[in-house]
């Protein structure tokens, strides 16, 4: 049953990552806000992430897996339920900031038990792989769940089905078995990860890697919209959102194809970081394709390539820093890396909304190259390390 509960964890992060970039062309005109207004709204999920990921790590060695998974289900449960009925900025806002800890509860839970109770915990990165599959299975049923509910149904009722979603396994996560937390975890533990060099190089190429990779979790469907409206400018608008969301959709399973493959390599974990470096260095040609295509067909070829290069990098960066510690840590380890990677996500989407405001989000996207360059170097040292 544990091996369910992390599963789920890391789907509803995947939902919980999808959910402003999936439901944006609605939530946009129901707030009456622009482009960097809803940047704004991105700033305020990932800033309350990152305190909470701190956070969570150090719970989740402290008291166990079981209080921290129940508490994310929950909480994210509550938040979409909100959303659902808001129709205020500000209060869209707050809610947005009670993700924040719904979401890394989820994280930090399923990405901490999953190298444990996954490939009787031998292969970290290869297991954390396979079970962000999830993650990705999340990030694309969101957009294509929400895309054919807009269809069919009011705002409200398509935000509160995926309350409804993120509820359920609430009674998974009461009824499992954990592996035992040991005893003696002290805070100062933590800190002292601070001065390893493992720790980070892991949290440094987190940060390029988020920043990239929730960049595109936000903003694809309003690229898709962009390129897709200036192909077929005669296209109803309804349909063209809808092909527009399906554009994540496919950089989702792009990204489950890439994990899934990358879980099944028994050297992934020895030589993951000169993994990373090759497909950073692919990832920066395709986001300069995306800002210069003009076809609606390359862009979601191009979407899909991407996601097919990004899937292993964030699971992989885990799996090859866990591996350098010993699991009774591993939640503080990884609070540290993905704290630092979501300083990136704080910035970055919210740059690429800035400059789309006088301008375009596809043209925006050439900030995220410079990105992948220092990726390619934080990718060589962990190699070397």
């Amino acid at each position: 049953m544990e091996k369910v509960v992390a599963l789920l964890c890391v789907f509803g992060l995947g939902m919980s990552f999808a959910l402003l970039g999936s439901i944006s062309i609605k939530l946009m005109p129901r707030l009456k806000i622009d482009t960097a207004r809803f940047g704004t709204l991105i700033s305020s999920f990932m800033i309350t992430s990152l305190v909470a990921s701190l956070i969570m790590g150090v719970v989740v060695d402290s008291i166990g897996y079981k209080p921290v998974a129940v508490f994310g289900f929950a909480l994210t449960a509550a938040v979409l339920f909100i959303i659902a009925r808001g129709v205020t900025y500000n209060l869209v806002i707050g809610a947005c900031i009670l993700l924040g800890f719904g979401a890394m509860a989820l994280n930090t839970a399923g990405n901490t038990l999953i190298p444990v109770v996954l490939y009787g915990g031998e292969n970290p990165a290869a297991a954390s792989n396979f079970g962000n599959v999830f993650f990705g299975l999340g990030l694309f049923l969101t957009p294509l769940v929400v895309s054919f509910l807009f269809r069919k149904t009011s705002y409200e009722n398509t935000v509160s089905v995926l309350g409804i979603i993120v509820l359920i396994p609430v009674i998974f996560a009461l009824l499992a078995t954990y592996p035992e937390v040991p005893a003696g975890f002290a805070i100062g533990d933590a800190f002292a990860l601070l001065a390893k060099p493992a720790v980070l190089i892991g949290a440094l190429a987190l940060f390029c890697y988020i920043s990239l990779e929730m960049s595109f979790s936000n903003w694809l469907p309003s690229f898709g919209k962009e390129v897709i409206s200036a192909e077929s400018p005669e296209i109803d608008e309804e349909v063209v959102d809808a092909s527009a969301a399906r554009v994540l959709s496919l950089f989702a399973v792009a990204m489950m194809i890439g994990r899934l493959i990358a879980s099944q390599i028994p050297t992934i974990t020895e030589y993951g970081g000169w993994y990373i470096a090759a497909v950073a260095l692919i990832a920066g040609v395709i986001i300069l394709g995306m800002t210069r295509t003009n076809s609606g067909m390359r862009a979601r070829l191009l979407a899909f390539v991407a996601g097919l290069a990004f899937g292993p990098v964030f699971p992989t960066t885990v799996g090859v820093t866990f591996a350098k510690f010993s699991p009774e840590i591993y939640g503080s380890v990884f609070g540290i890396i993905f704290a630092v990677g979501l300083l990136g996500a704080v910035l970055i989407p919210k740059a690429i909304g800035n400059m789309a405001k006088g301008s375009t989000v596809q043209k925006s996207l050439k900030l995220l190259v410079p990105l992948c360059l220092i990726l390619i170097v934080l990718a060589i040292v962990m190699g070397i390390l």
